[in-house]
């Protein structure tokens, strides 16, 4: 039995979540360049913090489009259909998942050790406002569908799904 007490929105928590996020790059950046954080600065090796950084703005990039453009989440939210397919497959959120890796290669950018614990701080708000927003809503919504998809798909980090026993 499906109850009304929870009402997913059709963005879910994306936009408190990118924003928050996206303030949180800029100030680091902000701070990087106005030079506060010139002690935790790479002196060398710059381009292997420029080569990853690149790499986790175009998987971002690539997470993004698979997730909006090719399976059409948002369509699916609309629909109330779960996705478990493509992209969904590797991540259960694969949206969430690219601004991680934007924001994470932008930081990286910098070469700036500093700005390293940003990244972690976002995995950490991710779990943290899943587990107490969307995961819930989406249980209420697809009941053991969703409990079983929690179990074989990563929530932020793409990897191959793993089948539950």
């Amino acid at each position: 039995m499906k109850s009304k007490e929870f009402k997913m929105p059709a963005f879910g928590v994306g936009p408190i979540y990118v924003i928050i996020c996206l303030i949180l790059t800029s100030v680091g950046i902000y701070l990087h360049i106005k030079g506060y954080l010139y002690q935790g600065e790479l002196r060398e090796g710059k381009i292997f913090f420029i080569i990853i950084g690149t790499i986790l703005i175009l998987l971002g990039i690539y997470l993004w489009l698979q997730a909006v453009i090719v399976e059409k989440i948002n369509k699916s939210v609309k629909e109330k259909k779960l996705i478990t397919s493509g992209i969904y497959s590797l991540v259960r959120n694969p949206v969430y998942s690219a601004f991680i890796f934007i924001f994470t290669g932008i930081l990286l950018l910098t070469a700036n050790y500093f700005l390293l614990i940003l990244p972690f701080f976002f995995w950490a708000f991710l779990t943290i406002l899943m587990k107490n927003t969307e995961e819930k809503w989406l249980k209420n919504e697809f009941g053991k569908e969703y409990e079983i998809y929690l179990k074989e798909v990563n929530r932020v980090i793409p990897w191959f799904r793993r089948k539950s026993k």
